[in-house]
């Protein structure tokens, strides 16, 4: 089936006010199959993902925020295991002057991103490359001031295995696990660059160990409770390389943030993070 999706570019959202940032690519043609959907990602920027398969989610979000955030004034920036680009398309719509290259093994994946980064008009700022980032699709001399990780959480063993396949490689470590991640991150950091990244809140160790064992130093971590009174769900981290830093230097652990009150309600803090990508207050 092809179909262009439909956009409203000017129509207020809230009170009068409109959407930010710049406008999708509307001169060109667009394939949408029956098992796809185009989702809002921020601003006018969409998304395209599959409708029973891996879908972008608020990790990815506050990932992207973490990053563009923390990073001081970066230039290129490199998205590791990057699925549908959605950790990088919304850096980029806040980073509206940063150059991606974005690495993505899963071929579904892969081409779905492509069709988004089209359709957002990114095609200019965007390096898409397909294939495993632990190889040499990167060269040993490409350095990036700013990278993001999004790396599955459970080794293949912590789980069913028997759903959907493009879900299976986001969440289970099939290609690599957080420790290749920092490792491969250290390697293409430009001195005082940044590499931010998203772990379960109940994983800590496992972070910290391959921060250390790839040189790399945990500046600023935050945890993020889904729910108030919940535990961590997730930790957001901002790494430099180690020997930028003094060697006295102590990771900064930031105040909380709860996306949901007990009475059910948007956190105050969660809803002024929603309000810099372009959503609706």
């Amino acid at each position: 089936m092809s179909e262009r999706p439909a956009i409203l570019n000017t129509d207020p959202q809230f009170r009068g006010w409109t959407k930010p940032g710049p406008l999708p690519d509307l001169d060109a043609g667009y394939d949408r199959l029956e098992d796809e959907t185009v989702d809002a990602l921020s601003g006018h920027f969409r998304i395209w993902q599959l409708r029973n398969g891996h879908r972008f989610s608020t990790d990815d979000i506050l990932t992207a925020w973490y990053g563009t955030v923390c990073a001081p004034s970066p230039e290129r920036a490199l998205d590791l295991g990057s699925g549908l680009s959605s950790v990088a398309m919304t850096a980029a719509w806040r980073l509206r002057h940063v150059q991606f290259v974005t690495i993505e093994a899963q071929e579904r994946s892969f081409a779905l991103a492509q069709k988004s980064v089209r359709y957002n008009g990114l095609s200019d700022r965007f390096d898409m490359r397909l294939g495993d980032f632990r190889t040499d699709i990167l060269g040993e001399d490409e350095k990036f001031d700013l990278i993001f990780g999004s790396p599955p959480y459970w080794p293949p063993e912590n789980g069913v295995l028997s759903e959907h396949p493009q879900k299976v490689a986001c969440r289970f470590e099939m290609r690599g696990d957080v420790a290749d991640y920092a490792t491969t991150a250290a390697t293409h950091l430009t001195p005082g660059g940044l590499f931010a990244c998203v772990f379960p809140g109940d994983q800590r160790e496992r972070v910290e160990a391959a921060a250390a064992a790839a040189g790399l130093k945990i500046i600023r971590r935050k945890a993020v409770h889904f729910r108030e009174g919940d535990p961590p769900r997730i930790d957001l981290y901002a790494m430099h390389l180690a020997q930028d830093l003094p060697d006295d230097f102590q990771t900064h652990f930031e105040e909380p943030l709860i996306i949901r009150r007990l009475d059910g309600s948007i956190d105050t803090a969660y809803a002024a993070i929603k309000l810099s990508f372009g959503f609706p207050p």
